[in-house]
């Protein structure tokens, strides 16, 4: 392995081999002494980060392996963030998975295959790492899902996950070889240029791979109508699994998005554009539409991750519109700042669903947060946080995404549609916060049913508050974040 090739894969060669360690050493620890893994799994993905942060410092886009591997800004900021999300769902984990006798090496080496897959899936320039990538990421949250066999609940949400997860794969591989077939490359780059050049062997089979990789694409966000599956992992799964699923993948398929449709398929944007216009919409109407008639907590995050991608893809597509570098890599920004603020909010709302479970008891129904605030104020001030977040609510950072989506989605102001379809979308946000405000208004006006003490880990504590203070102080000041984002892909299209 040339030095090149070795620092580009760095942390991922950091994750491997700490996954590795981690599973090894969990053989020859205690029961009582599982800590040891824990301490293991969060020093990893520390290194990891601290990698990451290095790689995006150098400002570089580099190639390696023949250029199936890419390191550029863009992947950097999403692997920190996918680090972060995964670290936070661990330290949630803790007082649930020592309940239900799931805190063993096995949640702790599959979250980092997991999350090393997330990063493969992000830096992948070749549709067979890409693949790879996320074969990795999704054979290891099967095995998270089913992680407590003898609940028939989690057996049934992981054969769900399973089979439609396999169908979504079938779609990606089918749209993958049919590229392949077109361009008579795997480079995504070289498919690019061939389009671009009008080297194709057949242009309907082109179109007809474009088809089956947005569905794909749509299938690993949960955009409807590929949403099926979203609500009933999120329900099924234990709950620091469902958190997993909801984070960081989330920023490895708009990362593949961006992969196989920007630097990809970009000359036959015509086509994928109206597509994701049209998954964009019915995401948004089928997600906030549907949530409202949940009244289990996890459901309707389930759903309103539906919602939520809807608006993440109205940002992506809108980048096909922009005219200039400057405005194409706006759009991508928002995007791309919209799916991590979307995390943070959604890692905020489950670390508080952890702390209220406890063995024998799952708070994940919306009547389970009843006088919360009453009991312990300053968890149902996050929890609010959260909600208002991802309803858009000023001054928390789901309110600026959604600001920026916006502008990104208006900056071709002589489209009539297009400000149509920005008040469907701010219509849809309506609709959304009237179920994320009902569960504020059952914390804080509602008499508490359940008075059973609960108490937390000074990690968990500190992480908890590490995270709503997160959540507004990026709304107050989003611009670092989203200048992180914008330079980020604007050196990603310069390179």
């Amino acid at each position: 392995m040339s030095k090149l090739n070795f620092f580009a894969v760095l942390p991922e060669a950091v994750l491997l081999a700490s996954g590795c360690l981690v599973l090894l050493a969990d053989l020859f620890v205690s029961e009582r002494r599982r800590n040891l893994s824990y301490a293991l799994s969060l020093t990893a993905l520390a290194a990891v980060a601290l990698c990451c942060w290095r790689l995006l410092d150098a400002q570089v886009v580099q190639y390696a392996f023949g250029g199936m591997f890419v390191t550029d800004p863009m992947a950097q900021v999403l692997k920190l963030f996918a680090c972060l999300a995964t670290g936070f769902a661990l330290v949630y984990a803790q007082n649930y998975a020592r309940g239900r006798a799931m805190w063993r090496g096995e949640l702790f080496s599959l979250s980092l295959f997991t999350l090393l897959g997330v990063m493969t899936m992000i830096s992948a320039n070749n549709l067979l790492l890409i693949y790879l990538g996320l074969e990795l990421q999704s054979l290891s949250l099967y095995a998270l899902v089913a992680l407590r066999r003898d609940e028939p609940r989690a057996g049934e949400a992981a054969m769900k996950y399973f089979v439609l997860g396999a169908l979504a794969s079938g779609f990606l591989l089918y749209g993958m070889s049919m590229l392949y077939g077109a361009t008579g490359t795997l480079d995504i780059n070289e498919i690019a240029h061939r389009i671009a050049a009008s080297q194709v062997a057949n242009r309907p089979a082109l179109v007809l791979a474009t088809v089956f990789l947005v569905a794909g694409i749509g299938f690993k966000l949960g955009a409807a109508p590929f949403h099926m599956w979203v609500p009933d992992v999120y329900h099924g799964a234990p709950t620091p699994v469902a958190l997993m699923v909801a984070s960081a993948p989330k920023m490895a398929a708009f990362a593949v998005a961006f992969r196989l449709l920007v630097e990809g398929l970009l000359p036959v944007a015509g086509d994928w554009h109206v597509m994701l216009l049209l998954l964009a919409l019915v995401s948004l109407a089928v997600g906030n539409l549907t949530a409202v008639a949940q009244s289990n907590l996890k459901r309707m995050l389930g759903y309103s991750t539906v919602g939520q991608m809807g608006f993440m893809l109205l940002a992506m597509q809108s980048g096909v519109a922009g005219g200039t570098t400057a405005s194409t890599a706006a759009a991508y920004g928002a995007a791309m700042f919209y799916v991590i603020s979307y995390s943070l909010a959604t890692l905020a709302a489950f670390g508080v669903m952890l702390l209220l479970s406890r063995q024998g008891f799952e708070a994940e129904e919306i009547s389970d947060l009843r006088g919360l605030f009453r009991r312990r104020p300053w968890y149902a001030f996050v929890m609010a946080l959260a909600m208002f977040s991802l309803a858009g609510v000023p001054p928390t950072v789901g309110f600026y995404g959604k600001l920026v989506v916006l502008q990104a989605l208006l900056a071709d102001s002589s489209s009539v549609p297009v400000v149509w379809i920005a008040v469907i979308a701010v219509l849809f946000s309506l609709v959304g916060a009237f179920y994320y405000i009902r569960v504020v208004k059952v914390m804080y006006f509602e008499a508490p049913v359940d008075n059973q003490p609960f108490d937390a880990a000074a990690d968990m504590k500190i992480a908890l508050t590490a995270n709503g203070v997160a959540l507004i102080v990026l709304g107050v000041l989003p611009q670092y974040l989203l200048a992180l984002c914008s330079s980020a892909m604007v050196r990603t299209l310069g390179g």
